[in-house]
């Protein structure tokens, strides 16, 4: 097993994600089999209970595992299918127990406490460190390519910047673990911020020259640079970083801005990063030249497209758009492939309520401009009551005005709150999330949820969702299959209203299993109502069958469809008049 190992200097949101799933695309370019690790030096067990204004949104993997959304970033690029085990934090190395995808793992406490350390004072080093790195290599073994025996490369990344202090003990583990796995085994990349001062113009490579000395005297010695700039490194600059940062010319690689994100794979490859890789973990001789044609060619289609489609997303974290960074990329996915150049409008939720009209009425009338003036409107995710009248606000206004709508988990219970108010005359239906004394619950806690405790109780991971009728939009664009298999952060439904371009909630979340060539088939069927496409997007999708997987029960109305999880034909959790059926859990 060979291990390429990305740290970040200097300042946090240099992009190491992008750069690491980069750099695995170009080895797998290359035909190599690469799994990535990421390190998240938090005290938190997973991501499941953070705050998307914290650290983004929570990316949710096949096996049920919260983690960080760089974790997202490596199933796009690679196309792979990662596991819990494949994001270690703090939490994990410490907490009581935990078990590994194949083989039980327990962790440092709870070995002490079952007296394996015989009678030994327990210490970061060596136990701590021990446990980092047998966590590593047990990791990169897991296959996550759907084929059989480990990966020939593991990309690691280290969450947080060089000279963090919750950090220490991951840099001393993984400065034991390079010489453990010995030269031509290991290969470090360190990628660090050369700035342009406004004042001179001049590139400045004094904080990379810090950043490198404080990593090597921690133990680690880089054997390449990736340097984030606004424009490609002077190649003064580059014989100066060489000088100071012992580290030969040949590997500092410029990471400049690009127009989008897919650019930094064909960077690395124009800059032959691949073959310093492979002369630092000997692997000349196996090697190929990387194949990025169909990317390069993706890369170039995104940046000439001009033809727009507006749409709205209107959510509780508009502030950082990281919070919903999966469904943006899903978005993105959809609109490459209907070669239409996406625009996404932000609205705060908020903003639509009568109560903003009074306290501040030119946010107010700025928030519907922007919902009046788009194509489609997506309501994504969230928890918590703040906002949520606005989005049944939206819903509405897609509803009656014949918009593209799509709703993804709450947005899929507000699409349904609204109908029971709006066509049932339900005044009060709401979620008991929301309102526990709601006379008329649309939405329940789940039986086997906690309220007490919040990580980790939800249903969460792939789940497979029958549908009862195949006569409808959800059916068609996921090939006429029978069921779907998509990641759940709660529940398991899919409602459509009949008679409507498009208008679909899920209690699934379709945009993490989207991939830059394979968008998903509900974000494709908003992006296609939205540009009137959707007519010969369901006959593609209908005749090439796609895509697989999908959703459950149907009520035989005028007005919706509902599908629920499993095969069951009548209502678990009760009805509303025929049109509503199941909607058990909390967002």
């Amino acid at each position: 097993m060979k291990y390429v190992l990305v740290t970040g200097g200097v300042v946090s949101g240099l992009g190491k994600g992008v750069t690491a799933s980069s750099i695995g695309l170009l080895l797998k370019a290359c035909g190599l089999r690469v799994t990535s690790i990421k390190i998240d030096p938090y005290l938190n067990t997973d991501a499941g209970t953070m705050s998307p204004f914290e650290h983004g949104e929570v990316f949710v993997l096949d096996d049920g595992g919260e983690v960080d959304l760089d974790l997202g970033n490596y199933e796009r690029f690679l196309d792979i299918k990662l596991t819990r085990d494949n994001n270690i934090t703090t939490g994990k190395i410490y907490q009581a127990s935990c078990a590994f995808h194949f083989t039980p793992l327990f962790s440092v406490i709870d070995r002490e406490r079952k007296g394996d350390y015989l009678g030994k004072t327990v210490q970061v080093v060596p136990h701590i460190t021990d446990a980092i790195q047998e966590w590593i290599e047990r990791a990169a073994q897991m296959p996550v390519d759907g084929k059989p025996g480990p990966a020939d490369v593991c990309v690691i990344e280290l969450g947080g910047t060089i000279g963090d202090i919750e950090s220490m003990p991951f840099i001393e583990a993984l400065g034991q673990f390079s010489y453990r796995v010995g030269a031509g085994n290991f290969c470090l990349i360190h990628v660090s911020l050369v700035p342009v001062l406004n004042v001179v113009g001049e590139q400045k490579t004094k904080p990379t020259q810090h950043s490198v000395r404080g990593l090597r005297s921690l133990g680690l010695i880089p054997h390449l640079l990736a340097c984030r700039s606004t424009t490609a490194l002077d190649e003064n600059v580059k014989v100066k970083l060489s000088q100071f940062c012992h580290v030969p010319r040949e590997n500092i690689i410029t990471l400049y801005d690009v127009p989008n994100i897919w650019h930094i794979p064909l960077l690395l490859r124009d800059q032959k990063a691949h073959e310093a890789i492979f002369k630092v973990l000997n692997l000349q001789s196996i090697a190929t030249e990387p194949d990025l044609e169909e990317w390069t060619s993706r890369a170039e289609l995104a940046d000439l497209l001009h033809e727009p489609v507006r749409i709205a997303m209107v959510g509780k974290y508009t502030g950082l758009s990281d919070s919903y960074l999966s469904v943006l990329k899903a978005l993105l996915h959809a609109s490459v492939a209907q070669r239409k150049k996406l625009f996404v409008d932000w609205i705060a939720a908020c903003d639509l309520e009568d109560a903003t009209a009074k306290e501040n009425p030119d946010a107010y009338k700025a928030a519907w401009k922007l919902l009046k003036g788009a194509d489609g409107v997506l309501v994504p995710g969230g928890f918590g009551d703040r906002g949520v009248q606005g989005k049944i606000l939206a819903a509405k206004y897609a509803r009656e005005n014949r918009i593209p709508y799509l709703g993804i988990c709450l947005g899929m219970q507000i699409a349904v709150i609204e109908l029971a108010r709006s066509i049932l005359g339900l005044k009060d239906a709401n979620s008991t999330e929301f309102d526990p004394q709601t006379k008329n619950p649309c939405v329940i806690f789940m039986p086997e949820g906690s309220k007490t405790h919040m990580g980790g109780t939800m249903r969460l991971g792939s789940r497979r969702t029958f549908f009862q009728t195949m006569d409808c939009k959800s059916a068609k664009l996921y090939g006429n299959k029978t069921f779907v298999d998509e990641r759940h952060r709660h529940r398991y439904e899919i409602v459509e209203l009949r008679n409507h371009p498009y208008y679909i909630g899920a209690q699934f979340h379709p945009e993490f299993k989207s991939r830059p060539g394979k968008p998903s088939a509900l974000f494709s069927g908003l992006i296609a109502a939205a540009c009137g496409q959707l007519d010969s997007l369901l006959l593609q999708g209908s005749e090439n069958k796609r895509i697989i997987p999908m959703a459950a029960g149907t009520i035989d109305t005028q007005t919706a469809i509902i599908y629920q999880n499993g095969t069951a034909t009548k209502a678990s959790n009760g009805t509303l008049d025929g049109i509503y059926s199941i909607c058990n859990g909390v967002h």
